[in-house]
């Protein structure tokens, strides 16, 4: 029986038209995973996703075991017309892991990781979080290039290109993906790298989920120490342009192993700095020689000396998630984001402002050093946006209490409006918000990089199917 589309997000409706109730035990009796109904005990919890704002009502949510519940569920999905979510790590800030009326696909139990420390490479499951990579790689002495959050989803932050601590020695998380096992819309599981669909590899590789479900991932690993020397240099609010000008100077040459994220905010009470915004200026090492990392740092202090630090050796594992508490699951979370390529007295002036503004906990904006490796991939080789973005900007707010949404986001989207005379037009999909999810990629790709995308597209799921995301439209021009 085929069912009229329910909408992809009508928030709390429970109106929408289900498939009958017969078909359900008939998917059930396919899968060697879970499905629980709306209205099913703990149906709440397998609802819910980490952005506590995206509050909707699924009217199925399926735990996949294997790829064979995976293809089970995509063909459910066309036979009855219900719009579909795949969900990982259910980080993503847009909260496209979930759907109003529809089926979500949890890939959660697919987490799984395998390390092969003679090549250097770790296979990971759909469902992995950076947490369960991290800890089976670091005890080896090595580290995939990932995020900033343990509880991010590999999956979906790989897909979108994947910005983290390693972004400069070793680049994005997708310029270390070597290989993905990725189900169809029809279906059918395909194997997507270099030699095998390099067409298809190509796509994944920044283009969000819009080709497939990806049920595994195969990641070059490079050796790491088990510790690293890293730590934040912090600036109050009446130093901010002289720091900005001072990190400007410092970061133009600072070699490839030193990876920097520039955050300004109200920090949290447990971090004992204050009621007043402060300016962080975190970095990580990704080299053996401290010495060398040393002189570095002592580069930026002699330029501006900061009001206080905490520098030191820390395990990786602890400082990959030493910022988890700042967005713990269940926040209400709105982002925007943009890229430019230099600091100028005018932007400067623009963020050091708005930094001030701040007198509450619950906003904040990161600005994140690119370049080296990163900015060494040639632009057409992943179809990740910009490659020659020296800065991305992410403006996010982070909060428990409803009454605070139309004030933070205010301060979200008025950040952003400001910073467009200066951005120089790269979108991330991965820091971009709920707002207007729907067909965003025009806005994120462009000229010949977005038509080649729609036509990958076109030629894998020409249904869209895969439509939950930041989405490109299947077509041939």
């Amino acid at each position: 029986m085929t069912q009229t589309p329910a909408p992809d997000a009508a928030p709390n409706a429970v109106a929408w038209p289900q498939p009958a109730n017969s078909l359900y035990p008939a998917l059930a009796d396919t899968l060697s995973g879970s499905l629980t109904l709306f209205g099913d005990d703990g149906y709440d919890a397998q609802r819910r996703v980490w952005n506590g704002m995206i509050d909707v009502l699924p009217a199925a949510v399926v735990r996949a075991a294997n790829t064979e519940d995976v293809a089970a569920v995509l063909a459910f999905a066309q036979a009855t017309g219900l719009p579909l979510a795949v969900r990982g790590g259910g980080h993503n800030v847009a909260g496209n892991g979930t759907v109003d009326g529809g089926i979500v696909l949890d890939l959660g139990d697919l987490r799984g990781v395998e390390v092969d420390p003679a090549a250097g490479t770790a296979t990971v499951g759909g469902g992995a979080t950076l947490s369960d990579v991290d800890s089976a790689t670091v005890p080896l002495g090595l580290a995939v290039p990932l995020g900033v959050v343990s509880g991010t989803g590999v999956a979906g932050l790989t897909l979108g290109g994947g910005v983290g601590w390693m972004t400069r020695s070793h680049g994005l998380s997708v310029d270390n993906l070597l290989g993905a096992d990725v189900v169809l819309a029809d279906g059918t599981t395909v194997h997507a790298s270099a030699e095998e669909n390099p067409e298809l590899f190509w796509g994944l590789r920044g283009g969000g989920g819009n080709f497939g479900v990806v049920t595994s991932l195969t990641f070059r690993a490079w050796p790491l120490p088990e510790s690293v020397y890293s730590g934040n240099l912090i600036y109050l609010g009446d130093r901010f342009e002289n720091a900005l000008h001072a990190f400007s100077a410092w970061s133009a040459d600072v070699p490839d192993q030193l990876t920097t994220i520039v955050s300004f905010l109200v920090p949290p009470a447990e971090w004992e700095q204050g009621d007043d915004p402060i300016m962080a200026v975190g970095f990580a090492w990704a080299g053996e020689d401290q010495a060398e990392a040393e002189a570095v740092i002592d580069r930026l202090r002699a330029l501006a000396a900061p009001d206080a630090e905490l520098v030191q050796q820390t395990p990786w594992l602890d400082w990959q998630s030493a910022v988890d508490g700042v967005f713990p699951h269940g926040s209400r979370a709105y982002w925007k984001n943009t890229s430019f390529n230099s600091l100028d007295p005018a932007l400067i002036d623009v963020l050091a402002r708005r930094a001030r503004e701040q007198s509450w906990r619950g906003t904040g904006f990161d600005l994140h050093h690119m370049g080296g490796a990163f900015g060494r991939i040639p632009e057409d080789a992943t179809s990740f946006p910009v490659r020659d973005a020296r800065y991305w900007l992410n403006i996010y707010g982070y909060w428990n209490d409803q009454a605070d949404d139309e004030h933070h986001t205010a301060f979200v989207r008025g950040l952003s409006a400001d910073m467009e005379p200066h951005a120089g037009g790269g979108q991330y999909v991965n820091f971009m918000g709920a707002e207007d999810p729907i067909q965003a990629a025009p806005g994120v790709y462009s000229g010949d990089k977005l038509a080649r995308l729609r036509a990958l597209k076109q030629s894998v799921d020409p249904g869209n199917l895969f439509r939950r995301n930041h989405n490109i439209a299947p077509g041939t021009v």
